[in-house]
């Protein structure tokens, strides 16, 4: 008798009666019979949005402005102080007329005349100050054929500048404060390599980056329904996967091109800052770094260019004394009146318990809410702004820095990387646009992208392959491409402050 095998859904008898998996039917068993669940699971179709809106840009459109360029370089020149005066100067004993020898450090050119009239301060004694006038300079004032950078002065007061610090290496400070002359005396002497003082041109650069992503899916996955519905940040819906993975794409992409101007990096021997003078060019040096002898470049992002030229607090502790000391150091800047402060939630909640403490309205000196000050109502720890001193700042929450997939993430709450938030002012600069011919005003911190009427390079996607609506291939899949070229503009970087624990 023939035997039919294998014997799909057959019943093994047994000499007892029970339920044993060779007589019954099992779909948990993992065998060869377990295709399906015998009963439907309550099923969630929408997918949990567990972490919020994930997206972390947005930054850079609040602050700055983007606009085109068609260079592979982008340069600025900033304008430099329009008074006179040397940190790191040396005194001597020894000086014409009796006076004291001052010595400008090395590296930096003269523009002490005589006849001019000098405040000479110690740093190191704030009660030592000095008004002297100069008698010499040396030879490589401005304009003159180069030699030791001195000049000799007579105090007005004393004999002497000081004679504690004559000699011993002291570090000074001095800055001119106007000019003297006899009667009936020459004037600043004339010609062209005279008594002139020409502006020095100190110029700056940075270069775009060209940033891409890629997503790929074959025609059959595109045809294929689930079970999850796809609900993401822009908007894409229904049951097709692929969807959610090239919005997300997308999403990933847009967020690379504000964070790559945040965290971008020059390659060691790249010269980006201070560069006088003509004829720049941004190339790898010949002793540069492993990704600029790689030819790889880079492009200087925001943290960079505060640490290269701005200014950096350590340790911020949530007291006032400390926010004051930013202050004193902005008004020695640029001293502009707005300026907006972006922190990780730990240095946020250091600046309201700051602001708070200097209000001593409400029980312990707490300020109740915005219900017309009713404890009952509300109560509000927060500030969004403040004023101290003739400064403005409006106050908020950096999601970059907070997010435990960039900067916020540690096992111990701890902001990663020492960067804590960073201020940056709220004013704008006058420049001349190419592109328009015409000066105009624009962010201290905007973006330029390449393009031209060719190629706009701000923001490019497009579709290759054969699936999808494209057609440039026999490829049986949708590719879907994201390119942008660009790079970030810091302006006036010596009015931007950068936290860092």
């Amino acid at each position: 008798m023939g035997v039919l095998s294998p014997q799909f859904g057959s019943l093994l008898p047994s000499l007892t009666t029970q339920a044993l998996t060779t007589n019954y039917l099992n779909f948990n068993s993992g065998g060869g019979n377990d295709f399906a669940q015998q009963y439907l699971p309550e099923i969630y179709e929408a997918e949990v949005e567990r972490y919020g809106n994930r997206t972390l840009g947005g930054f850079l459109r609040m602050v700055g402005a983007e606009m085109p360029m068609m260079s592979d370089q982008v340069i600025w020149s900033e304008q430099n102080r329009l008074h006179i005066s040397y940190d790191g100067v040396a005194c001597s004993a020894v000086g014409a007329n009796g006076g004291n020898r001052l010595t400008i450090a090395a590296g930096q050119v003269n523009t002490i005349f005589p006849n001019m009239t000098v405040v000479i301060m110690d740093p190191a004694d704030p009660s030592f100050t000095v008004k002297a006038i100069v008698t010499a300079t040396g030879a490589n004032a401005q304009g003159g054929a180069g030699g030791v950078q001195n000049f000799d002065v007579i105090p007005y007061t004393r004999a002497a500048v000081n004679a504690a610090v004559a000699g011993t290496g002291a570090v000074l400070k001095v800055f001119v404060y106007g000019s003297e002359y006899g009667k009936g005396s020459v004037g600043p002497s004339q010609g062209a390599t005279g008594q002139s003082i020409q502006p020095q041109l100190t110029t700056f650069s940075n270069k775009p980056i060209i940033i891409r992503d890629r997503y790929a899916v074959s025609g059959s996955d595109t045809a294929q329904i689930g079970w999850v519905e796809v609900a993401t940040e822009d908007g894409n819906s229904g049951y097709l996967w692929y969807l959610k993975a090239e919005g997300e794409t997308r999403m990933r992409f847009e967020d690379y091109l504000e964070m790559a101007m945040i965290e971008g990096e020059l390659a060691n021997g790249i010269q980006s800052t201070a560069i006088a003078g003509a004829g720049i060019q941004m190339a790898p040096a010949a002793a540069g770094g492993a990704a600029a002898n790689a030819g790889l470049i880079g492009t200087e992002g925001l943290f960079s260019a505060i640490n290269n030229g701005g200014n950096v607090l350590s340790g911020y502790a949530g007291s006032l004394q400390d926010f004051d000391a930013v202050l004193e150091n902005l008004d020695t800047q640029g001293a502009i009146e707005e300026n907006m402060l972006f922190l990780d939630r730990k240095t946020e909640l250091l600046f309201d318990n700051m602001l708070a403490q200097q209000n001593s309205y409400g029980a312990g000196g707490t300020s109740y809410g915005v219900f017309e000050n009713s404890e009952d109502m509300a109560l509000n720890l927060g500030f969004s702004g403040f004023r101290r001193g003739s400064y403005d700042f409006y106050k908020t929450s950096w999601k970059y820095l907070n997010d435990a997939s960039t900067r916020g993430g540690s096992t111990n709450f701890v902001n990663g990387d020492n960067i804590d938030g960073v201020l940056i002012p709220a004013g704008t600069s006058t420049v001349y646009d190419q592109l328009l011919g015409t000066n105009i005003r624009r962010p201290f911190l905007h973006v330029r992208y390449r393009a031209s009427q060719a190629d706009d390079r701000r923001m490019k996607s497009w579709l290759t392959g054969s699936v999808g609506g494209a057609a440039t291939s026999s490829l049986d899949a949708m590719e879907v491409n994201f390119l942008s070229e660009r790079c970030l503009c810091v302006q006036a970087r010596n009015n931007f402050v950068l936290f860092t624990a």
